[in-house]
C-alpha cells in the first residue's frame, strides 16, 4: 500500500508521524511524504528520517496541490492519506489495507478517531460531551486518516480545490461502502486553548458548507442530520457532564457564526493550531 502526507510547516511533528508509520515493513509501506510551500526544514527533516520516505516538495502552500502531487506518484494500492499532525501506526494501516481489500463492498476505510488530552480544563469538558455525538459512531471517514482502494480513487480521480477534502471523499461513498473498524486507531492532539478549539472548529464548519455550495451534487451522500436532540437526551441523564455541554454548545455556535462571516467575507483556508506544536498561540 501507499501513504500520502501531504505537510506544510511540519518540521515540528514531521519526524514523529514517519517514525510510527514505518513500524511497518518496508515491502509492505511505501511512504510519501509532499512538503508543500514550506519555509522551515520539514522536507530535510522528513528526508533524514530513512531512505523509505520519498520527500517530492512543490512550491505552492496548497494541500489540495500536494494530494493531488501524491495521487500522481502512487503505485500500490490502497492508498491512505494521512496528516502530519496525526500518529499513525503503519502496521494498524497495512491491517486495515488488507481488510479494505477483502472486503468487495467497501472502498474507503478509515481508523477510529482517538483525541489526546487536552492541557485545558474547558477543552476537556468539550470533549467529554463531544465523546457523546452521533459523528463518533457514524461510520465517519477522515478527521486525518483516510484510504481508498484504486476502484475508490477512481470516484473521482484528482481532489478539487475545497478545504473539507475528508468530507468529500467520504460522500462519494455510502455507509456500506465505508470501512471504520474498531480495534484500528489514529490519534490526534486536543488543542490546548479553547481559542484554539474554536478556530479549528469554525475552519471545519467553513470547509463543510463550502463544500455544500461548490458540490451540491454531493449532498445526497450526507447523512441525516446528528441529532442535537440525542445529545442532549444523553446529556441529560448525565449531571456531571453539564458544564461541558454549557463549553459544547458555546464553541458550537461561536464556530458556526465564524464560519458563515469567513464565507461571506471568502477568507476560508486551512489554519494549523500551534498550541499541539510546543508553540504558545
Amino acid at each position: 500500500m501507499t501513504v500520502v502526507m501531504p505537510a506544510h510547516e511540519e518540521e515540528q511533528v514531521i519526524v514523529d508521524a514517519l517514525e510510527a508509520l514505518l513500524d511497518a515493513p518496508p515491502a509492505d509501506l511505501d511512504v510519501i511524504v509532499v512538503p508543500n510551500g514550506c519555509r522551515d526544514r520539514t522536507a530535510a527533516r522528513a528526508a533524514d528520517v530513512s531512505e523509505r520516505v520519498r520527500v517530492v516538495e512543490i512550491e505552492p502552500a496548497r494541500k489540495i496541490a500536494a494530494l493531488n502531487t501524491g495521487v500522481d506518484l502512487v503505485e500500490h494500492y490502497p492508498v491512505a492519506f494521512v496528516d502530519a499532525d496525526v500518529t499513525v501506526s503503519g502496521r494498524d494501516l497495512v491491517v486495515l489495507a488488507e481488510r479494505l481489500s477483502a472486503d468487495a463492498a467497501a472502498h474507503v476505510a478509515s481508523p477510529r478517531l482517538s483525541v489526546r488530552p487536552s492541557r485545558s480544563w474547558l477543552v476537556r469538558q468539550y470533549y467529554r460531551v463531544w465523546a457523546l455525538t452521533d459523528y463518533r459512531s457514524s461510520g465517519h471517514i477522515g478527521s486525518g486518516v483516510y484510504m481508498l482502494t484504486e476502484q475508490g480513487l477512481r470516484r473521482f480521480d484528482r481532489f478539487p480545490d475545497v478545504i473539507a477534502d475528508d468530507l468529500f471523499v467520504q460522500r462519494h461513498f455510502a455507509p456500506h461502502e465505508r470501512l471504520t473498524p474498531d480495534d484500528i486507531r489514529f490519534e490526534v492532539s486536543a488543542p490546548n486553548s479553547l481559542a484554539a478549539l474554536t478556530a479549528r472548529n469554525a475552519r471545519i464548519a467553513a470547509g463543510n458548507r463550502q463544500l455544500a455550495v461548490l458540490r451540491p451534487d454531493l449532498a445526497g451522500a450526507q447523512e441525516a442530520s446528528r441529532g442535537a436532540a440525542s445529545l442532549v437526551r444523553r446529556v441529560w441523564w448525565r449531571p456531571h457532564l453539564w458544564p461541558g455541554f454549557v463549553v459544547y454548545s458555546a464553541v458550537y455556535l461561536t464556530a458556526h457564526r465564524r464560519a458563515k462571516r469567513m464565507l461571506r467575507e471568502r477568507h476560508i483556508s486551512w489554519n494549523r493550531d500551534d498550541t499541539t506544536r510546543g508553540r504558545a498561540e
